[in-house]
């Protein structure tokens, strides 16, 4: 912090150290000056008090003005990536990387990177508030309130935040006082505040915790440890009450750590190249990360890759499929009977609207045309892994495994118009003497080479997804964000256990997911668009910000008919006009070629969609 040996710091840089360890996190004075000053006071008032200092050195300390060397180091919230790169320097040069000075280079972008930390927190959080209270994190006893001498107080409250570990929103705090009207909490950083009012309320069960007959487990009462959370609006303030008067403070309301956790992911779909990765709420309680490690069944996040191969097989966005009861032996599971998330039938609906309104019915009809084996081979052009995709009918729904960063590699051939990349985080990694001991290779062209979806497909399916962001199941995509360039998809798994969306600009991929690290549901009418979608908006709202609207260019091998689009082969009929029991049977139909049609009209020719 001050650039010289511990020997040589004044008293108030000493006494300023002497109290970072109570709570690294907010007394850093880097990271706030103000709030570690005001625990250098204290620091020097206890020395002063118990005769370790002079009255003089006590005012001179507490007059110095302090300056603080500006570290390099960033103040981006990447725990996981850093936990990545570690893990890709030991892989190359062993256990000496912690003592040689090794520099990893990867490929973040920190507006990136600042945007998804806050989105998913942000919305982790907003899951957590409709949770039922759970009771303190833990309770110690304290010295009756009306106990002489305010040291005793200081030393249990501090022995109480020892082992608590706080965190930027999600405060940690000693309970001094406990009321049906307020409560008076210590936080780790020394300030006492009051919490009344909605703070008791904005978490269902807080106000019941302090009544006289609350069970002992969830009772707030003196000693309890909480967690406290900065609201918007004028509130009691921390401190002093004559400063209140001079400068606005935080409203503070009770909450508790969430169980519920997310990840985010967001990609460059033709270099590669990873722009944000944040592996879960908070990497100090959990490591795990998700964006690479959580295997979760995606939902109707999978559909547009059973629709892809669908188009390989004759069915075009305007062919008719029932959206009607189904019930199917499938597997050595009898009388599998599927149903829509709400419960309902529209009947014959046609297959861009099955995937704007995330139909399951006709997803499973679609898939009984195109055959299981078949829609297999096809989603592994994406990057699925053969072992992970179900070998029954429950393929239509998302009911295999993949990482959110898996799934954003797949949309990333959405994305690029039909190419397979290989996603990449480490840039450089570079020894203390400049050597170069690993560089990332430039990304590969883009050409036939990488291609493994022909691009009139990937151009039908894109169709598609801009219309879930525009009148589907994400329409808050293109709402929120005042641009027509995205498209996505939303997908909820049963009983909502877990909640995705997956979505991108011709620019960038991102892919939001929220879930129980051990499967559970995340509540009764949740779902990807309620969960995830408000992530993957703020975090690609701030990546996008001053990126132009980029149009869906028709490729060669696509014609606009009326109000849709067709493989140009089709351009005078011949594809399915119906999928169901009387359709006739439709063979496997190779690309168009490329050369075979030219596009009869531009996309702006077409109503928006």
């Amino acid at each position: 912090y001050f650039g010289r040996p511990l020997g040589q710091l004044t008293l108030a840089e000493t006494a300023l150290i002497a109290g970072l360890p109570q709570n690294p996190v907010h007394a850093n004075p880097i990271a706030s000056a103000e709030r570690a000053e005001r625990r250098m006071r204290w620091v020097l008032q206890r020395m002063l008090v118990t005769g370790k200092i002079t009255q003089a050195a006590h005012d001179a300390a507490v007059a110095e003005k302090l300056i603080y060397r500006r570290s390099q180091a960033s103040d981006i919230e990447a725990q996981h990536v850093a936990e990545m790169a570690r893990r890709a320097v030991v892989e190359r040069i062993g256990e000496q990387a912690y003592s040689e000075g090794v520099r990893v280079t990867t490929s973040l972008r920190a507006d990136d990177q600042r945007a998804a930390h806050t989105a998913l927190r942000r919305a982790v959080m907003a899951h957590e508030r409709k949770q039922a209270w759970r009771g303190p994190e833990n309770f110690e006893s304290l010295p009756a309130a009306d106990a002489p001498g305010a040291d005793r107080e200081n030393r249990a409250v501090g022995l109480a935040l020892r082992e608590a570990r706080d965190d930027e929103d999600l405060r940690v705090a000693v309970v001094l006082a406990a009321s049906p009207r307020e409560v008076q909490a210590r936080l780790a950083s020394g300030e006492t505040v009051t919490v009344g009012g909605e703070g008791l309320r904005m978490l269902r069960g807080v106000a019941a915790a302090l009544t006289a007959n609350a069970p002992k487990t969830l009772a707030i009462r003196r000693g309890s440890i909480v967690r406290l959370v900065s609201v918007p609006g004028p509130g009691p303030r921390a401190g002093n009450k004559a400063a209140a008067a001079s400068n606005p403070a935080p409203r503070w309301a009770i909450t508790q750590w969430p169980q519920a956790d997310a990840a985010f992911v967001s990609i460059d779909p033709t270099s590669g190249r990873i722009r944000a990765l944040v592996g879960g709420f908070e990497f100090g309680r959990q490591q795990f990360n998700r964006v690479t490690d959580a295997w979760r069944q995606p939902g109707s996040a999978f559909k547009p890759f059973l629709y892809s191969a669908a188009f390989e097989h004759g069915v075009m966005p305007e062919t008719v499929v029932d959206d009607l009861p189904l019930t199917i032996p499938d597997g050595g599971v009898p009388s599998w009977s599927p149903g829509n998330s709400d419960g309902q039938f529209v009947g014959p609906i046609s297959v861009r609207e099955a995937l704007v309104r995330s139909r399951n019915l006709p997803s499973v009809r679609l898939l009984q045309h195109v055959g299981l084996n078949a829609a297999r081979d096809w989603a592994r052009r994406f990057g699925f892994d053969a072992d992970k995709l179900p070998q029954n009918l429950t393929f239509a729904l998302g009911a295999g495994s993949t990482t959110p960063l898996q799934l954003a590699r797949a949309y990333a051939v959405l994305a690029n118009g039909g190419h397979r990349i290989d996603a990449v985080l480490i840039e450089r990694i570079v020894d203390a003497q400049g050597q170069v001991l690993f560089e990332a290779p430039p990304a590969k062209p883009v050409d036939d080479s990488s291609r493994v979806v022909p691009a009139a497909n990937v151009f039908l399916v894109d169709t598609l997804l801009r219309d879930v962001t525009a009148r589907g199941t994400a329409a808050k995509a293109q709402a929120q964000l005042g641009r027509s360039d995205l498209y996505g998809k939303t997908g909820t798994t049963n009983d909502a256990v877990d909640a995705w969306f997956a979505g991108f600009q011709s620019g960038l991929v991102g892919v939001a997911w929220m879930g129980y690290d051990e499967p559970r549901s995340l509540g009764e009418g949740e779902s990807g668009g309620g969960l995830a979608l408000p992530i993957w908006i703020e975090a690609m709202g701030r990546a996008l910000r001053g990126a132009p609207v980029a149009p869906l260019a028709p490729p060669p091998g696509v014609v606009a008919v009326g109000n849709d689009w067709r493989y140009a082969m089709f351009e005078g009929g011949g594809f399915l006009a119906k999928v169901g029991q009387d359709e006739a049977p439709a063979p496997s139909l190779a690309p168009a070629d490329p050369a075979a049609a030219a596009v009869s009209a531009p996309a702006a020719a077409l109503p928006p969609r």
